[in-house]
Protein backbone atom coordinates (compact mmCIF):
# COMPACT_ATOMS: atom_id res chain seq x y z
CA UNK A 1 0.00 0.00 0.00
CA UNK A 2 2.68 2.60 0.74
CA UNK A 3 3.33 4.46 -1.91
CA UNK A 4 0.10 5.30 -3.25
CA UNK A 5 -1.18 9.16 -3.12
CA UNK A 6 -4.59 7.89 -4.29
CA UNK A 7 -7.21 5.82 -3.35
CA UNK A 8 -9.58 5.14 -6.82
CA UNK A 9 -13.10 3.44 -5.83
CA UNK A 10 -14.77 1.46 -8.84
CA UNK A 11 -17.92 -1.10 -9.13
CA UNK A 12 -16.98 -4.50 -7.74
CA UNK A 13 -15.73 -6.63 -10.27
CA UNK A 14 -14.63 -4.21 -12.35
CA UNK A 15 -11.06 -3.80 -11.66
CA UNK A 16 -9.51 -4.19 -15.47
CA UNK A 17 -12.02 -1.85 -17.14
CA UNK A 18 -11.69 0.70 -13.93
CA UNK A 19 -7.82 0.42 -14.44
CA UNK A 20 -8.34 1.40 -18.24
CA UNK A 21 -10.84 4.43 -17.38
CA UNK A 22 -7.38 5.43 -14.10
CA UNK A 23 -4.91 5.15 -16.90
CA UNK A 24 -6.77 7.37 -20.28
CA UNK A 25 -7.68 9.86 -17.34
CA UNK A 26 -4.09 10.63 -15.72
CA UNK A 27 -2.79 10.72 -19.51
CA UNK A 28 -4.88 13.19 -20.07
CA UNK A 29 -3.99 14.74 -16.92
CA UNK A 30 -0.23 14.45 -18.13
CA UNK A 31 0.86 10.73 -16.14
CA UNK A 32 1.18 8.55 -19.44
CA UNK A 33 2.60 5.65 -16.91
CA UNK A 34 0.94 5.67 -13.42
CA UNK A 35 1.27 2.42 -11.21
CA UNK A 36 -2.46 0.88 -10.42
CA UNK A 37 -2.89 -1.46 -8.44
CA UNK A 38 -5.82 -3.30 -6.87
CA UNK A 39 -5.74 -3.76 -2.72
CA UNK A 40 -7.39 -6.47 -0.91
CA UNK A 41 -10.21 -4.69 -0.79
CA UNK A 42 -12.78 -5.48 -3.49
CA UNK A 43 -13.40 -2.41 -5.29
CA UNK A 44 -10.59 0.02 -4.28
CA UNK A 45 -7.03 0.49 -6.52
CA UNK A 46 -4.02 2.15 -5.17
CA UNK A 47 -3.05 4.56 -7.47
CA UNK A 48 0.77 6.15 -7.83
CA UNK A 49 0.77 9.49 -10.29
CA UNK A 50 3.82 11.52 -10.63
CA UNK A 51 0.90 14.72 -10.88
CA UNK A 52 -0.15 16.43 -7.39
CA UNK A 53 -3.16 14.35 -6.19
CA UNK A 54 -4.57 17.32 -5.04
CA UNK A 55 -4.57 19.12 -8.11
CA UNK A 56 -5.54 15.81 -9.99
CA UNK A 57 -8.95 15.62 -8.11
CA UNK A 58 -9.50 19.98 -9.23
CA UNK A 59 -8.86 18.68 -12.67
CA UNK A 60 -11.26 15.36 -12.50
CA UNK A 61 -14.42 18.14 -11.50
CA UNK A 62 -13.38 20.17 -14.01
CA UNK A 63 -12.92 17.22 -16.32
CA UNK A 64 -16.24 16.06 -15.26
CA UNK A 65 -17.96 19.45 -16.45
CA UNK A 66 -17.11 19.01 -19.83
CA UNK A 67 -16.88 15.27 -20.34
CA UNK A 68 -19.08 13.31 -18.05
CA UNK A 69 -19.23 10.22 -19.69
CA UNK A 70 -15.81 9.91 -19.20
CA UNK A 71 -16.12 8.39 -15.97
CA UNK A 72 -17.78 5.46 -16.25
CA UNK A 73 -16.48 3.11 -14.05
CA UNK A 74 -14.22 4.97 -11.06
CA UNK A 75 -16.95 6.25 -8.45
CA UNK A 76 -14.02 8.33 -5.70
CA UNK A 77 -10.81 9.47 -6.12
CA UNK A 78 -9.37 10.29 -3.13
CA UNK A 79 -5.60 11.59 -2.18
CA UNK A 80 -3.50 9.77 0.62
CA UNK A 81 -0.67 12.54 2.37
CA UNK A 82 0.71 9.77 4.35
CA UNK A 83 0.65 5.88 4.62
CA UNK A 84 1.62 4.17 8.29
CA UNK A 85 -0.11 0.95 9.97
CA UNK A 86 -3.46 0.73 10.84
CA UNK A 87 -2.68 -0.16 14.38
CA UNK A 88 -3.40 3.16 17.18
CA UNK A 89 -0.28 3.92 17.87
CA UNK A 90 0.94 4.26 14.07
CA UNK A 91 -2.01 5.80 13.05
CA UNK A 92 -1.60 8.70 15.81
CA UNK A 93 1.67 8.94 14.93
CA UNK A 94 0.90 9.75 11.16
CA UNK A 95 -1.92 12.57 12.74
CA UNK A 96 0.78 14.11 14.53
CA UNK A 97 2.73 14.34 11.43
CA UNK A 98 0.56 15.78 9.59
CA UNK A 99 -1.79 18.12 12.27
CA UNK A 100 0.46 21.52 11.21
CA UNK A 101 -1.72 21.65 7.91
CA UNK A 102 -4.65 22.61 10.08
CA UNK A 103 -3.81 26.41 11.08
CA UNK A 104 -4.31 28.03 13.52
CA UNK A 105 -8.00 29.15 14.07
CA UNK A 106 -9.29 26.33 11.64
CA UNK A 107 -12.12 24.11 12.26
CA UNK A 108 -11.46 20.50 11.23
CA UNK A 109 -13.61 16.66 11.26
CA UNK A 110 -12.44 13.42 11.02
CA UNK A 111 -13.81 10.97 8.96
CA UNK A 112 -12.93 7.33 9.41
CA UNK A 113 -13.15 4.67 6.07
CA UNK A 114 -12.62 0.89 7.15
CA UNK A 115 -12.15 -1.96 4.83
CA UNK A 116 -11.24 -5.70 6.12
CA UNK A 117 -10.37 -4.57 9.31
CA UNK A 118 -12.22 -5.32 12.53
CA UNK A 119 -9.59 -4.56 15.34
CA UNK A 120 -11.29 -0.82 16.24
CA UNK A 121 -14.68 0.60 15.93
CA UNK A 122 -14.79 3.99 13.98
CA UNK A 123 -15.93 5.48 17.01
CA UNK A 124 -12.69 4.37 19.13
CA UNK A 125 -10.64 5.36 16.26
CA UNK A 126 -11.99 8.96 16.01
CA UNK A 127 -11.60 9.08 19.82
CA UNK A 128 -8.35 8.12 20.51
CA UNK A 129 -6.59 10.48 16.85
CA UNK A 130 -8.94 13.49 17.68
CA UNK A 131 -6.98 13.67 20.97
CA UNK A 132 -3.56 14.91 18.65
CA UNK A 133 -5.29 18.14 17.01
CA UNK A 134 -5.94 20.99 19.40
CA UNK A 135 -8.17 22.71 16.79
CA UNK A 136 -11.92 23.48 17.12
CA UNK A 137 -14.19 20.50 15.67
CA UNK A 138 -16.63 21.39 13.36
CA UNK A 139 -18.73 18.52 11.66
CA UNK A 140 -21.08 20.51 9.75
CA UNK A 141 -18.78 22.64 7.93
CA UNK A 142 -15.47 22.14 8.48
CA UNK A 143 -12.59 24.06 6.76
CA UNK A 144 -10.25 20.98 6.95
CA UNK A 145 -11.15 16.99 6.78
CA UNK A 146 -8.42 14.23 8.64
CA UNK A 147 -9.38 11.33 6.39
CA UNK A 148 -8.22 7.77 7.39
CA UNK A 149 -8.48 5.30 4.79
CA UNK A 150 -8.16 2.07 6.48
CA UNK A 151 -7.41 -1.32 4.21
CA UNK A 152 -6.04 -4.19 6.21
CA UNK A 153 -3.08 -3.43 8.11
CA UNK A 154 -2.12 0.05 6.37
CA UNK A 155 -3.82 3.22 6.79
CA UNK A 156 -3.78 5.93 4.52
CA UNK A 157 -4.17 9.63 6.29
CA UNK A 158 -4.63 12.96 4.40
CA UNK A 159 -5.62 16.21 5.45
CA UNK A 160 -8.10 17.69 3.48
CA UNK A 161 -9.97 20.55 2.57
CA UNK A 162 -13.69 19.56 1.44
CA UNK A 163 -13.48 19.63 -2.03
CA UNK A 164 -10.35 18.01 -2.52
CA UNK A 165 -11.91 14.28 -2.90
CA UNK A 166 -13.49 14.05 -6.07
CA UNK A 167 -16.87 11.87 -6.13
CA UNK A 168 -19.12 10.91 -9.54
CA UNK A 169 -21.96 11.59 -7.64
CA UNK A 170 -20.85 14.24 -5.76
CA UNK A 171 -20.07 16.32 -8.92
CA UNK A 172 -23.43 15.05 -10.87
CA UNK A 173 -25.04 16.52 -8.06
CA UNK A 174 -23.24 20.04 -8.10
CA UNK A 175 -23.68 19.82 -12.00
CA UNK A 176 -27.43 19.10 -11.67
CA UNK A 177 -27.86 21.79 -9.04
CA UNK A 178 -25.80 24.35 -10.90
CA UNK A 179 -27.53 24.12 -13.86
CA UNK A 180 -31.33 24.34 -12.19
CA UNK A 181 -29.78 27.83 -10.79
CA UNK A 182 -28.95 28.97 -14.28
CA UNK A 183 -32.34 28.20 -15.76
Amino acid sequence: MYGYNLLVSFGWRKFYPARTEMRNILAKLGDKNPIIKGTIAQGIAGVNTILDPKQVIKDLYTMYNQEPTVFFHTLKWVPIDYWTSSDLESMARGVITLRDKIAKGEKWMMVVEKRRYTQYHKTEIIKHLAEYIDEKVDLRNPDKIVRIEIIGNNAGISVLKPYEVFSVSKAHHQQLFTSIWKD
